[in-house]
């Protein structure tokens, strides 16, 4: 069996995902990044291998997300791909009429706006943590419920209350009030979701037109309690896609096998054996201009596979 593997590596968590040649999801692994992508790469390339049939033959790889280079040294990756294009293109290939696609993932959210098959626009949320699923995270902390049952909780809610969710702090303080003031645990979650939401729309979304079919992906989609609040918010059902915590890896393993097809080429993939070999990282600033960049530069046995980090070309790919 030929198959393609897609790699995400984000700030917050680390998928995998492997592709046959019908476009079918034969194994795949989600995994929290920790702060240590390349060791969760190579766990989750140990994790693929145990789950993929004997005599598949890997023809191509492709990584995105915020790791996307990085990954793709790591992994000798034949394709990198960014993750708007990688998260567009999954989405379009489970709901084919898809038009706008809300991806909100731990640390941040985007936007797509697809018309004719085609992304036409966007919009990225980097900076504000309130419209992301780390939002979410912390408030549950505060309120002592562990994020899986988040939504479940936010199910229940028969009168939500109003949370000032336009920064975190501010939404904690609100939220405090409302515990102070009497209000019940299940209509201050669902206030939470529904801040989020409004987050999301009144930053990432300003000025974008929203159309449907929506579709929903990223961790964040797990939550049905923030699924409910963009339907009730957008008046239109958003649909979430199978494997859509994938989205982004599955997006990367589609894109790698179009790439290819099936004209000859030789992947570059290193093999599974990539798990055991031993990486280091370490960096360096540039003081080659007044920018004065910080270089990230990967070694294997002190030898030196690549660098990256710098606003100009100097030392792309350069060892």
């Amino acid at each position: 069996m030929k198959a393609y593997l897609g790699v995400d590596v984000g700030s917050v968590t680390t998928k995998l995902a492997l592709l046959d040649e019908s476009d079918e999801l034969v194994a795949s692994t989600y995994l929290r990044t920790q702060g240590k992508p390349i060791v969760m790469i190579q766990e989750g390339l140990e994790e693929i291998r145990e789950h993929t049939p004997p005599e598949t033959e890997i023809c191509g790889v492709a990584t995105t997300g915020s790791a996307r280079y990085l990954a793709g040294v790591v992994l000798g990756a034949d394709l990198i791909k960014n993750e708007i294009t990688s998260h567009a293109i999954a989405a379009m290939h489970y709901i084919p009429e898809a038009q706008t696609v809300i991806e909100i993932g731990g640390q941040d959210s985007k936007i797509i706006v697809i018309r004719d098959d085609v992304v036409v626009d966007f919009g990225m949320n980097t900076v504000c943590a309130a419209g992301t699923g780390s939002f979410l995270d912390h408030q549950a902390s505060r309120l002592d419920i562990n994020i899986e049952d988040f939504g479940e909780q936010a199910l229940k809610s028969e009168m939500p209350v109003r949370i000032a969710g336009r920064c975190t702090v501010f939404a904690e303080s609100d939220m405090i009030h409302k515990q102070q003031m009497g209000h019940r645990t299940e209509d201050i979650v669902y206030g939470l979701c529904q801040a989020l939401v409004r987050n999301y729309l009144n930053n990432v979304a300003l000025g974008k037109e929203i159309l449907p079919q929506v579709v929903f992906q990223g961790g964040v989609a797990f939550n049905r309690g923030i699924v409910k609040a963009l339907n009730e918010t957008l008046d239109t059902q958003v649909i979430v896609p199978p494997h859509h915590e994938l989205m982004g890896a599955i997006g990367a393993a589609l894109l790698v096998r179009e790439e290819i097809g099936n004209n000859g080429y030789k992947t570059k993939f290193k093999g599974f054996e990539v798990s055991q070999t031993n990486f280091k990282v370490s960096s360096f600033i540039c003081k080659a201009c007044p920018n004065q960049c910080e270089i990230a530069q990967l070694f294997v046995d002190d030898k030196v596979l690549a660098r990256w980090g710098g606003r100009c070309e100097r030392w792309e790919g350069a060892a």
